[in-house]
């Protein structure tokens, strides 16, 4: 393989840190002759491919039964990938997309081995309980993944408030974050006060002694992340 090879690099599931590299075409299934072969009766016998154009790679979904998501969306045409995207086979395996190897996640950032995160840099682990990693989006509190994944909204949502960590953030710059132009200026107060709970409850499963997303009233909220 080419050093500026696009990779796929297994996440949550039974492929979990294996590395696929991406050679023209993959083609990703239940059946023995795809490339990336996931067993589990969910995966349809051909589910996916990707494919190697000069203007980049891109994902179809070929009728699988459990579809195939990007980001947490379901796909229904063929979509280009962008470095870090996250796919999603039918609920059951996930992979982070790589443009190239070169670009393969450099020591102290966070690469899944064996269900556990590889060892981060010292600065990093002291920065907080809380951490997440932009590339794969996936998020651990206390050492622990949070799973099964956060939705697309709940990670932008986290995201937005990660990147200002300890600053009041508010509502309408969090709605802007999370919801498209178009969708924005349709969003109620409730729509947002909801996933802010959704988020709360998501992480309590892990650590119920902290609370981690602070509502500043008046204001907006901001990222309450304590020392590891």
């Amino acid at each position: 393989m080419l050093p500026d090879s696009p990779v796929l690099i297994g996440q949550t599931g039974p492929l979990n840190g294996e590395r696929f590299p991406i050679d023209g075409e993959v083609l990703i299934g239940r059946e023995a002759s795809c490339t990336v072969v996931v067993t589990d009766r969910q995966v349809s016998r051909f589910h996916a491919r990707i494919t190697v154009t000069e203007d980049g790679s891109h994902l179809e979904d070929l009728g699988s039964k459990n579809g195939t998501y990007v980001n947490g969306k379901l796909i229904s045409e063929p979509v280009y990938l962008q470095d870090g995207d996250l796919i999603q086979v039918a609920l059951v395996q996930q992979f982070v997309y790589l443009s190239s190897d070169a670009t393969m996640p450099m020591p102290g950032t966070f690469v899944m081995l064996g269900g556990t995160p590889a060892a981060a840099s010292t600065a990093e682990r002291q920065a907080g309980r809380l951490y997440l990693d932009l590339r794969s989006r996936r998020v651990w509190v206390r050492d622990e993944e949070v799973l099964p994944p956060l939705s697309a909204a709940q990670f932008r949502l986290l995201q937005t408030l990660y990147e200002q960590q300890g600053r009041v953030v508010s509502r309408q710059t969090l709605v802007n974050a999370i919801w498209s132009e178009e969708e924005a200026g349709g969003v109620s107060e409730q729509a947002l006060d909801a996933l802010v709970r959704r988020l709360r409850d998501r992480l309590a499963q892990l650590d119920a002694s902290h609370t981690y997303l602070v509502t500043v009233r008046g204001h907006g909220l901001r990222l309450d992340n304590p020392k590891a």
